[in-house]
């Protein structure tokens, strides 16, 4: 037996196995630490839900959203509703139901349905002029106040100032429409 040649390669296993100690204690530590950073992480989660355009920064949580937010989403809920011609309104009825609350679904659907059917038999235009936008993140809510101009076969018939409450509701992560009505011009 050649007890040099096995002295070295005695030498060559220890320093081989130092060398993945190390490397498992580097891992080991690695680990620790992404644990921690996922701790720190779970319970401030923000989920980003995008509106359709982005003219603001803005935050969503599991049960807030801020005003910027609010009033991205109320503004283009309301281009859907309220700037709409008999070509345009069937696309955006169907674009505006991906964003509704399941249990308003049905009701909002025949409501739009019926709108559709009326602009087109009078051959309506309806435009929104937005005036000013009032969020609330505690009610989850906008009201939105602006001039409604309606059309019937190219002449203005009516040019009025309206106010409408756009509320929204959580499901999951994500938000719904939940109510969209008329309210007094005036009320904040």
């Amino acid at each position: 037996m050649d007890f040099e040649r096995l002295n070295v390669d005695r030498k060559e296993l220890q320093r081989r196995n130092r060398g993945l100690g190390l490397a498992v204690g580097a891992l080991a530590i690695g680990q620790m630490l992404t644990l921690v950073a996922l701790l720190n992480v779970l319970g401030s989660e923000r989920t980003v839900v995008v509106p359709p355009t982005l003219n603001k920064s803005f935050w969503v949580t599991d049960e807030k959203a801020s005003g910027a937010y609010l009033e991205q989403m109320g503004t283009f809920i309301a281009w859907l509703i309220l700037d709409v011609t008999p070509a345009t309104i069937d696309w955006k009825k169907d674009v505006l139901l991906t964003y509704v609350e399941p249990a308003q679904h049905g009701a909002l659907k025949s409501r739009q349905e019926v709108e559709a059917e009326r602009l087109k038999r009078i051959n309506a235009t309806t435009a929104f002029a937005l005036d000013q936008l009032v969020p609330s993140e505690n009610g989850r809510s906008v009201v939105i106040r602006g001039r409604l101009r309606t059309l019937v076969n190219g002449v203005e018939t009516a040019n009025d100032p309206k106010a409408y409450l756009v509320e929204f509701g959580f499901a999951g992560a994500r938000m719904h429409l939940k109510t969209f009505r008329e309210v007094p011009y005036a009320s904040h």
